[in-house]
């Protein structure tokens, strides 16, 4: 199987058809090798147009929603990134192919652990992995220039809103009371945000004690 030509043509007909811009988000998708985030049984599938599961009840998100969501950042390559949900790693490895330094935290240790391990075989030196319910971030290393979500929450969880720095941008799917879930993009500014719903999403719900708060 050729994975080169499949990633290619991922890039151009799924990315590139659709919007995406950012050279340096199509450079990262380009080089990282999806196929090795995916079940080995799913290899054919690696770069298909969906999501596909990975276990314990979690996904590895489409390459567009990866590629939208990473390009809506707007990345400097001198950023400080807190993604939330490790999962496979693959939106990890993106976004460390863009910027200075990722934080990335997993309340599941099995999906961690195998997303550390997948990141190392490919030589990415600049994430920090924590196991740990994500509802906390990771207040140890804040605050950070954008946050990254990547799993559907009911309000926009407060304690992440804290640890973005000044101007930043949080992205994630988030419902609203009608349980109608948009991936929106929260940007901080001085004592209130900005918030924007840019796109009609279905992800995995986000796990933890933020499922406390309903």
């Amino acid at each position: 199987m050729d994975f080169s030509k499949l990633r290619d043509a991922m890039i151009k007909e799924q990315l590139i058809a659709r919007g995406v811009k950012d050279k340096r988000v199509l450079d990262a998708m380009r080089i990282i090798p999806r196929h090795i985030f995916v079940p080995k049984k799913m290899l054919s599938e690696a770069y298909a147009d969906t999501p596909l599961p990975i276990g314990l009840n979690q996904t590895i998100s489409q390459p567009y929603i990866v590629a939208f969501m990473t390009e809506a950042l707007k990345l400097k390559s001198l950023n400080r990134v807190l993604e939330i949900g490790t999962g496979s790693g693959y939106q990890t490895a993106v976004l460390a192919k863009l910027v200075k330094k990722v934080y990335t935290v997993e309340i599941l240790k099995a999906h961690s652990d195998a997303a550390k391990k997948r990141l190392k075989k490919l030589s990415i030196t600049n994430v920090h992995f924590k196991v740990d319910d994500g509802y906390f971030g990771d207040k140890e290393h804040a605050p950070f220039d954008c946050i990254i979500i990547e799993a559907a929450a009911k309000k926009l969880p407060l304690r992440l809103l804290e640890q973005l720095k000044e101007g930043g941008k949080m992205i994630l799917p988030l419902k609203d009371e009608n349980g109608v879930e948009s991936l929106t993009v929260v940007t901080k500014q001085g004592a209130g945000i900005k918030v924007q719903n840019i796109l009609s999403v279905s992800f995995v719900p986000m796990i933890g004690k933020i499922q406390e708060e309903g």
